[in-house]
């Protein structure tokens, strides 16, 4: 069978992998990088679990054909910690209450971080629109919104200190 070797940035770190053509993002990451924080919910781009940043854009990573990623910057899950610390977000889904089975948060974060990335006093409106791709199932949008907000909060602070969550 024809594979190609794909090259790209994981979590800050070059990683380079053999894929077939038809292979999704989402089955490399689980199945052949061991990066199993990124979830397979519904398979058709309709749930967000699977949600990974792509050159800093959130995507559903299970639509997304392995071969595309050859020469990108990719974040995950795995990769939102920084120094050992958990990023603010996810603090503030914990200290929120956002969080219940678990299953949606990882999808539901990094779709927060492409947000907060590019805008660090997103209104209500673009928050819920930043999650608008993300199916919680559990416990509802209104903590996941205020969890948000807290996040955005702690960011513009460490901005003021000069922190360093990106």
């Amino acid at each position: 069978m024809y594979t190609k070797l794909v090259s790209f940035v994981l979590n800050g770190e070059p990683v380079s992998v053999r894929v077939d053509p038809f292979e999704l993002f989402v089955d490399v990451l689980r199945d052949k990088l061991y990066l199993t924080g990124t979830k397979k919910g519904c398979g058709e781009g309709g749930c967000g679990s699977c949600t990974v940043l792509v050159d800093g854009a959130a995507v559903n990573s299970c639509l997304l054909p392995a071969m595309r990623v050859d020469g990108t910057s990719v974040e995950t899950i795995e990769g939102v910690e920084e120094n050992g610390e958990l990023h603010p977000l996810q603090t503030s889904f914990i200290e929120k209450g956002a969080v219940q089975c678990g299953f949606c948060t990882p999808g539901m974060i990094m779709s927060a971080k492409a947000l907060l990335d590019k805008n660090k006093s997103p209104s209500k409106e673009q928050i819920l629109e930043a999650v608008s791709g993300n199916i919680c199932r559990c416990t509802g949008y209104v903590k996941i919104e205020d969890a948000i907000e807290d996040a955005a909060r702690t960011l513009r602070k460490d901005a003021v200190k000069g922190g360093s969550h990106d």
